[in-house]
């Protein structure tokens, strides 16, 4: 019979040993293998694998988008335009533009002798993406923690040439919205050489940490800074009144223009009416006058050829006995005859006239 401690002693090596072999990689990662030390040029995918125990040992490495974060970078600024004194200190002289206007902040005293001023980033974070055909390459260059070396090492070393490239004013202020974008390029220019694969999706970084006396100048800074913004948007208040009521004068103006343009316009146009009225009216009078002369004329020409035609000699003589005898009043003389004659009456027609009157005075003497 076979005895039982040393066969379960053997058993449970087995069941250890087995155990130990087995691991699990997770989802978004690929393992490497090291065996003495030395890296195996297997790689394998998420799921449980089997390795060989106490020789071989493992590293996960993640694949996915994930974010270092570098915490408290130290940072030296240039020097900027250094005033000396006579205590000694070096003051830094900043001159801001504010529209079109400028403005002197206070000097601010440098905490760095030799020039600039030391700052510090509380965090920066990095969001890059390794691939997953790139982890054998990498691992073996870098290591697995290859981060520190391609990111965490990187991000120190350009950030702190971009500070001793400028000064504290163009780090804090100036430029500050430029750093992230400008660390992105820098280390993924560097990446594309160094270690293909691994890509820098984006760079945050926090405003940095000042000297509290700086920090205090820079306040005042705003503050002067918020007043003159004030005082200009004020002015353009004024400014913008002045030209609203310029403008209201002026559409006053034009409109009082208008008006008179439109009453002028008007009365030329009722004049115009006037005329035209007049000038119809007084046509038509022309034509009704000269209608009316033109009737009286040609009934004047009827007339006269009617007279043509009815005064005959015959008729006007006539005429002319029918008007002698209606005169009441008789002349004596010896020079009616004649002018009978002259008239153009007959000799035998005088007589008669004659005769006529004799009677007429023998009746009107008395006693005959």
């Amino acid at each position: 019979m076979v005895p039982m401690g040393p066969l379960l002693a053997v058993c449970g090596l087995a069941l250890a040993l087995l155990i130990s072999s087995l691991h699990r990689i997770e989802e978004g990662h690929v393992s490497v293998y090291y065996r003495g030390g030395a890296l195996l040029q297997q790689t394998a995918g998420p799921g449980y694998h089997l390795m060989l125990p106490l020789f071989t040992s493992y590293r996960s490495v993640q694949t996915t988008l994930q974010t270092d974060e570098v915490k408290n970078v130290p940072c030296g600024t240039r020097y900027g335009e250094v005033y000396l004194f006579p205590r000694t200190f070096l003051l830094i002289a900043s001159l801001v533009q504010v529209g079109s206007h400028f403005i002197v902040l206070h000097r601010l005293p440098l905490l760095n002798p030799s020039g600039g001023v030391m700052i510090y980033f509380d965090r920066i974070e990095v969001v890059n993406l390794l691939a997953a055909w790139s982890v054998y390459d990498v691992v073996k260059n870098y290591t697995a923690d290859y981060d520190k070396t391609l990111i965490f090492n990187k991000v120190h070393h350009e950030l702190n040439q971009f500070c001793s490239a400028h000064s504290l004013q163009e780090v804090y202020i100036e430029l500050f919205d430029q750093i992230d974008e400008n660390l992105k390029l820098t280390i993924q220019k560097d990446l594309i050489v160094m270690a293909p694969g691994l890509h820098i999706q984006a760079v945050r970084v926090t405003k940095p940490k000042i000297p509290e006396a700086i920090r205090r100048n820079y306040e005042l800074m705003e503050g002067e800074k918020t007043k003159l913004l004030i005082a200009v948007q004020r002015q353009k208040v004024v400014e913008k009144e002045a030209d609203t009521e310029r403008k209201k004068s002026v559409i006053e103006a034009e409109m009082v223009a208008q008006i008179s343009r439109i009453q002028y316009e008007q009365r030329v146009l009722e004049k115009e009416t006037e005329r035209k009225i007049s000038e119809l009216e007084d046509g038509a009078y022309l034509a009704r006058q000269k209608t009316k002369a033109d009737a009286e004329f040609y009934m004047a020409k009827q007339i006269a050829e009617a007279n043509m035609i009815k005064l005959t000699p015959e008729f006007l003589q006539f005429m002319k006995l029918k008007s002698l005898s209606g005169v009441s009043k008789i002349y004596f003389g010896s020079s009616i005859p004649q002018m009978l004659l002259d008239m153009g009456i007959g000799r035998a027609d005088v007589e008669e006239v004659k005769n006529g009157e004799k009677k007429m005075s023998d009746d009107s003497l008395p006693g005959v």
